[in-house]
């Protein structure tokens, strides 16, 4: 669009510039164009933006025409399958009861962990790995990551990525935010470092202490329970280890199979409803 053009102070018009009625409406018309093709470009660019291609993997990401990178709340599938995750943060009292009830069932799980977690016991996240359960990363610091910078998600991601690495083996793939907590700027740092990011869609609120009978009744009755489920536990919990037993026994007579979370999300392309739901492409 050409600029509107000035005039000298004597108010005489510049050389060449028209003043006609005619100039003005051709001008009119070279305005509305120019406006409509803005907005067909600016249409297009918003629909291709829905469906973007990205690591790990061939993966493309749809919340729904949200400009929104969302994490793995569950999954959909018709099998029968729900994940046990665990987020190791402060102590490892009941560490070495809970893989025992795990191993007595013959089940695998996902245990998220702190880099400072690892540093203070090695020798569980060791015996974890051993037991061939999943490795996932819970940050470094366990801070509300949505406040940093990309570099320092990066840094926060990596240092416990390469701990674990160190004392395993294990290359992490999966990472879930502190508290829940996560934006754009998360997911994307999460996911240029290789990872899938990971919340859950079933809590067991094991943390608050309500006892045995509340942790069963939320993770067995959940009103959103089903196939494709990420059921949130804590090692540390004062009644987990204690419900832990029953909860998977009452999964398993629901007709669950019980699976570690690198079995049960999508790794191929896959889209992400409104809800968090992985759908396989």
């Amino acid at each position: 669009m050409r600029q509107k053009e000035k005039k000298p102070d004597n108010k005489e018009p510049l050389e060449g510039a028209i003043l006609n009625d005619e100039s003005l409406e051709k001008e009119l018309l070279d305005i509305s164009l120019f406006v409509k093709i803005g907005i067909i470009v600016l249409s297009v660019l918003l629909v291709i933006g829905l469906g973007i291609k990205f690591l790990p993997g061939a993966i493309s990401v749809s919340s729904a025409g949200r400009n929104r990178d969302l994490p793995i709340y569950c999954v959909d599938t018709d099998e029968k399958k729900v994940a046990l995750s665990f987020d190791a943060a402060w102590g490892n009292e009941d560490t070495r009861n809970i893989l025992d009830i795990l191993a007595k069932h013959n089940i695998k799980v996902t245990f998220f962990m702190t880099g400072g977690w690892v540093n203070k016991y090695p020798d569980d996240v060791k015996a974890i790995a051993a037991a061939g359960h999943d490795l996932g990363n819970h940050s470094e610091n366990h801070k509300q990551m949505s406040r940093l910078s990309k570099e320092e998600c990066v840094e926060e991601i990596m240092k416990p990525h390469n701990r674990v690495k160190e004392l395993t083996g294990v290359e992490m793939k999966l990472f879930r935010p502190p508290y829940g907590d996560y934006n754009n700027t998360l997911v994307g740092a999460a996911r240029d470092c290789g990872y899938y990011t990971i919340q859950w869609d079933v809590d067991s609120l094991d943390w608050k202490d309500y006892g045995v009978q509340s942790i069963i009744q939320k993770c067995t009755q959940h009103k959103h329970l089903g196939n494709g489920s990420i059921i949130l536990m804590h090692n540390g919990a004062k009644y987990t280890p204690e419900a832990l037993d029953t909860i998977i026994t009452e999964l398993q007579n629901q007709g669950y199979e019980l699976v570690p979370i690198s079995q049960l999300i999508h790794t191929g392309e896959y889209t992400i409803d409104h809800e968090g739901r992985q759908h396989k492409k």
